[in-house]
């Protein structure tokens, strides 16, 4: 049978939207296009990329996105203002599929307290930012900010004139995560009883997860009539977070008969993707976590044990295969060829487009070499290590030594070349290698990180794990974030460093091209 519009729920994505204004340091454009492109190829229908209006940064990579991600609809956020709705339509304009999603608050306590307006204002403000986005784009969606809190005839009352004016999609969000399944999907019902033209648009909702009930809000308003769920991967955002994509994906799917809809999710890409938004993201996935967690597939009871070995169906009502998460792997080695590279990234998820193959090996084999066997994670690592770094990037290590003692004084040297010049080298001392490196690249470059988080982890197991670090540095009153990988972990810490400072030079030239733009 085929599908029809009631039976298919659409997938809205805010990982680079909600999700990503709520990390501590904003990520790149070259990291949110990475990130939008594996959504893609997730299956979403709906991605929000940005609040254009918010920084000349976010326009920036609102467009870039824009332009070179193909499939979903790609949506920018905006205020019932002019002046976002501009923004907002003039960063989407290069998208084969747009749409604008404009919000003003409708609930009791924020009208009096935040908008200092009545309804029938913010009525009038809704009605004025919709029409006005339709001479954008035909596909605009309208939000009821803090619609969990407010009254269900004053939510009938602004989203039919909203409809009326045009606007395509009507999204109900629990701003708050105030509320609980059953009275959420009252609201739904009642605005469906309650809005004498809601056929003309689509229901959806947007919960937070402030009580842990994001997920079950949000299935529970998808019972109630609701068909377009906005998430994000891992249940990143605001607060405590989002729905989680992932989550919700995967009730629909194993739960079908019960739920009688569909969802045009590739769940096969649900883990790689989720190691993808944790990575660039700084934001670790707790290893108990439903679908995408490390204990997610891991059984510890020997009666549960038993029971797997005898029939999977016992103790597990999804296979990891499902969500693209591989039991078996190879023993890689130095001799190992590039095909055996290439059709391992393969069963990983990875697309041959995802990765440059000479480099991958390259990097393989001298890793090889240090390792002796190479695992799946360390693969991983490499191919992380390609999204981190450039050819074209300004700053680049060219040399490193690092002395560690007990003593109360270490030494680092550390050669760094700027913009193509000669290498510059300068040896510091500190109470660990680290801090002397990081003392000899700011006197190298000129400037001055201030280090507000260091991390040290690893990609993987044992002793012979790659190191991973991670830091945030605050820059001129901004926070960034950077990443470093390798097999010995003062030289991780030097290449975080470095990540940042790239970072910066990059958000630096965007701020110049924007001024140099608005200026004309």
């Amino acid at each position: 049978m085929a599908t029809t519009e009631q039976d298919k729920v659409v997938i809205f994505d805010t990982t680079l939207r909600d999700g990503e204004q709520a990390l501590r340091a904003s990520l790149s454009k070259r990291e949110k296009l990475q990130i939008a492109h594996a959504i893609a190829r997730l299956g979403v229908d709906v991605m929000e990329v940005g609040f254009p209006v918010s920084s000349p940064g976010d326009f920036d990579a609102v467009q870039t996105i824009a332009k070179e991600v193909k499939g979903p609809t790609i949506c920018g956020l905006a205020r019932a203002v002019d002046k976002d709705i501009i923004a907002c339509g003039e960063a989407l304009a290069p998208a084969e599929k747009r749409r604008i999603h404009t919000f003003i608050a409708t609930s009791p306590i924020h009208l009096e307290h935040k908008l200092q307006k009545t309804l029938e204002q913010a009525t009038d403000m809704a009605v004025k930012a919709i029409t006005l986005a339709k001479t954008y784009t035909d596909d605009v969606e309208f939000s009821c900010e803090d619609a969990g809190r407010t009254p269900v005839a004053d939510l009938a009352y602004v989203i039919e004139r909203a409809i009326d004016a045009g606007a395509t999609t009507i999204n109900i969000p629990d701003t708050v995560g105030y509320t609980e399944p059953t009275e959420f999907a009252e609201i739904i019902r009642g605005i469906r009883e309650l809005t004498p033209n809601i056929d003309k648009a689509v229901i959806s909702v947007h919960c937070h997860n402030d009580l842990g009930l994001a997920v079950a809000n949000s299935v529970a308003a998808v019972q109630a009539g609701a068909r377009q769920i906005e998430c994000t991967v891992n249940g990143i955002g605001e607060r405590a977070g989002n729905c989680a994509l992932e989550e919700v994906a995967m009730i629909l799917r194993t739960r079908a008969e019960r739920f009688g809809v569909t969802t045009n999710i590739k769940s096969e890409e649900i883990f790689r993707t989720s190691k993808l938004v944790s990575q660039l993201c700084n934001m670790p996935v707790q290893q108990n976590k439903a679908i995408v967690g490390a204990n997610a597939f891991a059984h510890s009871s020997g009666i549960h044990q038993d029971g797997i070995l005898k029939a999977q169906n016992t103790y597990e009502i999804m296979k990891p295969e499902h969500i693209g998460m591989q039991s078996n792997e190879l023993n890689m080695t130095s001799r190992s060829g590039r095909h055996v590279i290439q059709h391992r990234m393969t069963e990983m998820g990875y697309d041959k487009n995802d990765y440059d193959l000479n480099d991958i090996y390259d990097a393989f084999l001298k890793l090889a070499d240090k390792k002796g066997q190479v695992h799946d994670y360390d693969l991983e690592a490499i191919v992380f290590n390609q999204l981190l770094e450039e050819e074209s990037d300004y700053y680049q290590l060219a040399s490193l030594q690092g002395l560690s003692s007990n003593l109360p004084v270490n030494t680092a040297t550390v050669g760094i070349r700027t913009g193509g010049e000669d290498v510059k080298y300068k040896s510091e001392t500190g109470n660990g290698p680290i801090e002397a490196s990081y003392k000899a690249m700011r006197h190298i470059t000129g400037v001055e990180l201030n280090i507000i988080d260091f991390k040290l982890g690893s990609k993987g197991e044992g002793a012979d794990a790659i190191g991973q670090v991670d830091i945030i540095a605050e820059f001129m009153g901004r926070n960034f974030h950077g990443t470093g990988l390798a097999t010995d972990i003062i030289h991780a810490g030097v290449k975080a460093y470095i990540h940042v400072l790239n970072l910066i030079r990059r958000a630096q030239q965007v701020e110049d091209i924007k001024e140099k733009h608005q200026g004309v």
